[in-house]
Parts: C-alpha cells; sequence; structure tokens
C-alpha cells in the first residue's frame, strides 16, 4: 500500500487497520512518527524492489506481466546502460542488493517497531531457516550471530547485503556488477601446475559450488574437486587466474545442519473407543469421529498400544502428540486400514484449525454487484501533466515539479484552469510541508496524489483530491469506496486497464491516461551511487536495455535536496481516449505539448508526434 509517512499511517487506521506494514523505502526518522502512532512491521531481510513499493509498471509495460498484480518478469534484473560521463556499458544498473539490516534491527526496535518481516517466498527452506535463526539470535542477545550471518549468505546473498533506505543508501545498496546469489567469499584462486588451488580453512565437500568474481565482476562458476593441504582444489569451464576471488554459492555441510532441526507443535488428544459406536477424539473443543462404527472382536481385541502406535505416527506434520486420555469400552475391532484412516482424519482437521485460524475461506465470500452512482454520467473534460503550461489550453493543471523549493512558473499560477500539485508517492513529512506552503501561498485547488497518503493530506489540509493512476483503481469496489471520499474531484483508473474494463469506471469525474508519457518507476535513491561531487546531473538521462530500447529517467529535487528519479516507457501512450471519460495527458517529457494536446482526439497525428509509441494495455489487457 505504500505507507511511508504519517498521512499513509493515517488513512490505514481510519479504514480500520490495526497495523501497517511500511514501504521498505520508509526512513527511520518517519518510522518513528508512524509507530508513535499505530503498530508497525518492517522488512528487515530479503529482495528490494528498485521501484518504489506498490508503484512498478515495467514489467507490466515491458511484457504485459503485472507486478502490481505478482507476475513479475523482473525487467530491472537485467542489462542497462546509462548517458552518463560518456560511459555506456552495460552492467546490473536498475538491481539492488538484497535488504539484510542485521544488528540495525537494535534501531528499528528503539524507534518502537513491533514486527519483522523475512522475505520467504520463492526462497529454500534453507535460506528461511538461516534468516530465522540469525534474527532470533541478534533478539535474544544470544551468541552465534557470527556465524548464523555467515550460514544466511552462503544460503542467498544478493549484492553482498544493504542495510536499506531505512538508515539511508549505502555503498552496497546497488548491485550493478553481480545479479543473483553471491554467496561468502572463502579464498583466493592461485593457479599451481594448471591446478586452481584456493587456500581456505572451509573444507568443502561433493557438491558443493562456487561462484568466480575477477576485478569485482563476475566471471563465472567452478565445483568442487578435493580438498588438498591447507585448502581445496576446484575446477571450472573458465580459465581461472591468479587472484580470482571465490565465494561459496552451495554448501551442503550448512543446508543439512539448517535443516536437520524441525519446530514441532505440541497437541494433547482425548481418543474414546467404544463397541457399536464411533471412535471420537477431542482437541481443543472440537471433536472427530470416525468414518466406521466399532464391531465387537471375536477374538484380537484392540489394545491400547495399536492407537498409541498407530497415533504416534504423525504423517509428516510437524506434531509431536500426546494422548492425555485414551478410553477402550469392550472388546472392540477395528481394522488396521480403517484405525489408520481415522488417525489421518484426526491430524487433517486439527492441522486445518491450527493453520487457518479463523479466516473465511476464499469459496464462502460472497461480493453483490456494485452500482455506481455515476456510471451514466460523462466527463469530458482535460487534464494535463506537465512542468510549464506555456500556451496550454486544459481543464485542470497538474504542476510536476522538478524542485521542491522552486516557485513553480507564472504560466501555472496565472492560468486559467483547476490548478492541482503533483503528490508522488513517496513523500517524508518535509516533502509535505514544502507542498502545503506551496497550496496555502498560491492558492492551489488541490493535489494530484499517487497514493492512499494524499486521502488524509487533502482532508486535513481543506484541499480538493485528484486520484491519481498510482491509487491502480481497477474494479467497482475499490471506485466504490473511493467515491465515498467527500473531498474527491476527479480520479483516474489504472494504467493498466483495457478499453472495455475502462468504460465500466467511467463516469463525471473519471479519467484515463490517454496520451503522452507513462511512468513505469520511482526510484527513490540515487541509481549512481550518490557521487555527487562528480555527477553531471542532467535533467534526463536515458537508460538502454539490451534491445536497444531507450527509457528516459527524470532527475528531480525533494525537500531537502535530494535528487530523486522517475523512469519512463521507452515509447509513448497513443489513444484517442475512452468514451465517458476525461483526457489524462502526461506530457513531463513532451517537447511540443501544444500540439500532442491538439492531437488529443486523433491517434494517426499522435503517432506523428511522438514517433515511439504504444496502445499500452487498452487492447491487450495484462495478464
Amino acid at each position: 500500500a505504500g505507507v511511508c509517512n504519517l498521512e499513509g499511517a493515517k488513512f490505514a487506521q481510519e479504514c480500520g487497520f490495526s497495523r501497517v506494514i511500511l514501504a521498505r523505502e520508509t526512513p527511520l526518522n518517519e518510522i518513528e512518527k508512524i509507530a508513535a502512532y499505530i503498530e508497525t512491521e518492517v522488512f528487515v531481510q530479503g529482495a528490494l524492489c528498485t521501484c518504489f513499493s506498490g508503484q512498478c509498471y515495467f514489467s507490466s509495460f515491458a511484457g504485459g506481466n503485472s507486478g502490481n498484480r505478482g507476475r513479475c518478469k523482473q525487467p530491472c534484473r537485467k542489462l542497462y546502460s546509462y548517458n552518463r560521463n560518456g560511459d555506456t556499458e552495460k552492467n546490473y544498473a536498475l538491481s539492488l542488493s538484497d535488504l539484510c539490516v542485521g544488528e540495525y534491527i537494535e534501531k528499528l526496535i528503539n524507534v518502537g517497531v513491533v514486527s519483522f518481516k523475512i522475505e520467504g517466498r520463492m526462497r529454500r527452506a534453507e535460506y528461511v531457516a538461516a534468516a530465522v535463526r540469525y534474527y532470533r539470535i541478534l533478539l535474544d542477545k544470544t551468541e552465534g550471530a557470527c556465524t548464523a550471518l555467515s550460514d544466511l549468505k552462503r544460503t542467498y546473498n544478493r549484492g553482498n547485503y544493504t542495510k536499506g533506505l531505512a538508515f539511508g543508501q549505502d555503498k552496497r545498496f546497488l548491485s550493478t556488477a553481480i545479479q543473483g546469489h553471491l554467496g561468502e567469499k572463502v579464498g583466493v584462486v592461485k593457479v599451481v601446475n594448471t591446478k586452481c588451488f584456493v587456500e581456505s580453512t572451509f573444507k568443502p565437500m561433493q557438491g558443493d559450488a562456487f561462484k568466480i568474481l575477477r576485478d569485482g565482476k563476475e566471471v563465472g562458476g567452478a565445483i568442487f574437486c578435493k580438498n588438498e593441504g591447507r585448502g581445496f582444489i576446484i575446477s571450472s569451464k573458465i580459465r581461472l587466474k591468479n587472484g580470482d576471488n571465490v565465494f561459496v554459492t552451495t554448501d551442503n555441510s550448512v543446508n543439512k545442519r539448517l535443516l536437520a532441526s524441525e519446530a514441532k507443535g505440541q497437541i494433547s488428544i482425548q481418543l474414546v473407543f467404544e463397541e457399536s459406536k464411533k471412535a471420537l477424539a477431542y482437541w481443543n473443543g472440537i471433536s472427530i469421529e470416525s468414518d466406521c462404527v466399532l464391531q465387537n472382536a471375536q477374538k484380537c481385541p484392540l489394545s491400547k498400544e495399536e492407537v498409541l502406535n498407530s497415533f504416534s505416527k504423525t504423517d509428516g506434520l510437524p506434531l509431536v502428540v500426546d494422548i492425555s486420555s485414551l478410553v477402550i469400552n469392550g472388546d472392540i475391532f477395528i481394522p488396521k486400514s480403517e484405525l489408520n484412516g481415522f488417525r489421518r482424519k484426526v491430524f487433517q482437521v486439527i492441522t486445518k484449525a491450527l493453520t487457518n485460524g479463523d479466516r473465511t475461506p476464499l469459496e464462502e465470500i460472497k461480493l453483490s454487484p456494485k452500482t455506481l452512482p455515476n456510471s451514466f454520467k460523462q466527463n469530458n473534460k482535460l487534464a494535463v501533466i506537465s512542468d510549464n503550461f506555456d500556451g496550454i489550453q486544459a481543464d485542470i493543471a497538474i504542476y510536476k515539479w522538478h524542485d521542491l523549493l522552486q516557485t513553480p512558473p507564472e504560466s501555472f499560477l496565472y492560468g486559467n484552469f483547476e490548478k492541482y500539485i503533483y503528490y508522488p508517492a513517496f513523500l517524508t513529512a518535509e516533502d509535505i510541508y514544502q507542498i502545503v506552503n506551496y497550496c496555502k501561498k498560491y492558492q492551489l485547488d488541490g493535489i494530484y496524489a499517487e497514493n492512499y497518503g494524499g486521502m488524509t493530506f487533502a482532508k486535513e489540509n481543506g484541499l480538493k483530491l485528484f486520484a491519481g493512476t498510482g491509487f491502480n483503481i481497477f474494479n467497482e469496489y475499490s471506485l466504490s469506496e473511493l467515491l465515498s471520499f467527500e473531498n474527491l474531484s476527479y480520479y483516474a483508473v489504472s494504467k493498466e486497464l483495457h478499453e472495455k474494463e475502462c468504460e465500466r469506471l467511467s463516469g463525471d469525474k473519471a479519467f484515463v491516461l490517454s496520451s503522452g508519457d507513462i511512468k513505469l518507476m520511482d526510484l527513490c535513491y540515487c541509481p549512481f551511487g550518490k557521487m555527487c561531487k562528480t555527477c553531471d546531473q542532467q535533467a534526463v538521462y536515458e537508460l538502454t536495455d539490451e534491445n536497444g530500447r531507450i527509457f528516459p529517467v527524470r532527475r528531480y529535487k525533494s525537500a531537502n535536496g535530494s535528487c530523486r528519479f522517475e523512469v519512463f516507457n521507452c515509447a509513448a501512450l497513443v489513444s484517442a481516449g475512452i468514451r465517458g471519460m476525461g483526457k489524462l495527458l502526461d506530457l513531463t517529457l513532451v517537447a511540443q505539448k501544444n500540439a500532442a494536446i491538439s492531437a488529443k482526439d486523433n491517434e494517426e497525428e499522435q503517432k506523428k508526434i511522438y514517433k515511439k509509441y504504444t496502445s499500452g494495455h487498452f487492447k491487450r489487457g495484462i495478464l
């Protein structure tokens, strides 16, 4: 949900949430303010998205797979080059190191954070085991943190870890030279009589694997051959050189040790077996009965030992079973298969109760159709996003600032249109304070907001709200809730909708991004490693991928003077709009602004202006 400031937290609480999981870009001082207001959870370990949380459209527009809907193809992990300082060499320019807060977790505790999140989705079991063990040691302040961190690095480690943006961008934040699992350094190659020897205290075993780095860059992999003297021998398909750094990426001894221990839940069961009745099990107020009725035994009646032996088997479930009471009334006959079937049924019911808790099964959730009150009305207005408005005729102007400390252009301040200021998804308290000053000093009508914190901001400051495409209004349910907000003046539907899906959300407040620039990502960090003294500080950079496609990257400044960046699509959006919806034109980077406005209803004219163009998701939708 992109909660990164107090405004977002207030909105979440107003909606009924008791806890917020903060965006991973949230600075420590903002975390402290939010934690004093609402229960707060933060990420401490795992992969980092290069785009601000919940606002990435790169995978969506590059290949039709929406990252916002769980289908990201991770184009940010590919090779790119910037046209910067004459350097056009491709590297992993958008790839971030994995997050590992480590000992800094103490700082998060001190500012009031109550819960810590470890990414485990799509990670191997040994990684999850290593991560949980490492943070458990840190939280309990017991010995073994160094060993635990070593284990964690060997299970998965991209970029040798970063502390993350909560503590300011560090030197390891970007992982431009290495993509994927780096592991942990265990030694350096020394070529002796054509053999590649690694002097090390580490003693590998068969099946262990290594990654080779040369001059800080990955050059290939290697496998273990044999231990020898004070080190070991490796082999590789590439020619290894003296001084190559060796990192272990698969350490089977560590993996085996991590997976050897298994946490098990303790359950206590009461069992009753009575002739002419079904067998019964009681657990935690729940009763479970067998499928069959118990018969009288002609010979070899059921014994307690048979029951205990059966129920000692947990079918692979992480359970320790205590039979607190076992009653057998009479001489009972039950086939062994039926007894085992009863046991499986008991454990199945208990497991479901333990794992599901009070969750309502999805199939039981009934959503009644939503009728939108304004769906029959039309909106014929034009809204324009731009940094200047010279000669622009529009109904609504949305000022996209370069620097929050600079005065807006006169073309915006004195234009004959409704005036809104751009309210990005990521804002700190300093930024918000400056936007408040903007709105009061220049008597602006409202804000064009990219996330839910803008709703609180608009309400508290008596401003109109234009809910931008960042709200991801995708269906009647989300729109129905949004329309209940009294400060709402307009809304833009999601950039990922098919034209027929857009039409269902039309109305007198509705807009659709119909043409112009398509913003793909917000970068809340410096993609050049904060080398400010040598930075060329271009207003717009070119990010070129392996296929030669050029993605413009716009630089702008926040209230404290730090740089932030926006990545735009390699092709502009062209369309004649959607019936019943106002047209929203993003002209942030468009040079021929007036020509683009004149061509707003004509796709062929737009193609001539933009040269490189796309119809976005209007025709093909998303996956």
